[in-house]
Formats: C-alpha cells, sequence, structure tokens
C-alpha cells in the first residue's frame, strides 16, 4: 500500500537533513493542491508559509530591472531569515522570471544549506528530470533530480 503524501513529505524532510543540500521540492501540476498540502504541514511544524511570489516581489518592486536580478539571492536571504529550523515556500514562480534572470533550482539550492527549504514546484518529474514549463516556454527548465527530496504529487488517473 502506498504511503500518505504527507507521510512521504514527512520522510523527505528527515531525509533531506542529512543532505548536503536540505531541499524539498513538493512537485505538481497547477492546482494539484500542492498549497494546501504545504498549510497543513506548516501547521503541523509550527511555521507560516511564505508566498514568495508576494514577498520576494514587494522587496524587488522599486528596483531596476538590472538591480533586481542582482538583488534576487539577498532578497530570498531577507525572506527566510526570520525561520529557524524549516522555511516553507509557496507560489515559488517568481523564481523563474526571465527578467531575473535566475536559476531556480540552484537558489533554492544555496538558501537550503543552513535551514530546511520545503518549496512548492509547479511542474512534473519525467525520466528522473524535474521539469518547470513546456518544451518552448521561454521559463522552461530540466534539472537533475539525484541531490534534492523530491514528493510528487499523487497524479489523477
Amino acid at each position: 500500500m502506498a504511503k500518505p503524501l504527507k507521510e512521504k513529505l514527512l520522510d523527505a524532510i528527515q531525509e533531506a537533513k542529512d543532505m548536503y543540500y536540505s531541499l524539498v521540492l513538493l512537485v505538481g501540476a497547477p492546482g494539484s493542491d500542492k498549497t494546501a498540502i504545504l498549510y497543513n504541514m506548516a501547521k503541523e511544524l509550527g511555521q507560516s508559509p511564505v508566498n514568495l511570489n508576494l514577498e520576494l516581489s514587494k522587496r524587488l518592486l522599486e528596483m531596476t530591472n538590472k538591480k533586481r536580478a542582482l538583488k534576487v539571492a539577498e532578497k530570498l536571504d531577507e525572506i527566510i531569515a526570520p525561520f529557524q529550523e524549516y522555511a516553507i515556500l509557496d507560489f515559488t514562480e517568481i523564481l523563474f522570471d526571465v527578467n531575473l534572470k535566475q536559476d531556480p533550482l540552484a537558489l533554492l539550492k544555496i538558501v537550503s544549506r543552513n535551514k530546511t527549504i520545503i518549496a512548492s514546484w509547479n511542474g512534473i518529474i519525467e525520466n528522473k528530470k524535474l521539469i518547470y514549463a513546456e518544451t518552448g516556454h521561454p521559463e522552461h527548465r530540466v534539472y537533475d533530480t539525484s541531490d534534492v527530496q523530491i514528493v510528487e504529487m499523487e497524479k489523477d488517473s
């Protein structure tokens, strides 16, 4: 019998603590209920989830496009700084904005060196590759999944 999603996520969080990058990605298509899962997990861990799109855009709003690209990592650090052991990030799509010129997975990995990051990821896993957006889309990315913990949302049959 398959483990419930909550149990898979808790297991991934525990395993991530022993890895170089303490990063757990909750991967699923838009509308797959990742937000509800993250909010329940946040409640269980005594945390408040962060709407990354909202928080990061507030901090970058007054900057020029060039300065925004240079300050994303610093502002992401500021956002997660108040959290002790875990930071739960939802609505992470801003990291893929082509104008910010960032590598979203690399950013999440960097901030996961000092605390466990649990983040939503709109996308799919295919052939052990983490995929964001469709081929041809300007935000399309394909990543290897070997050095992060992945929990995939249940697919509809």
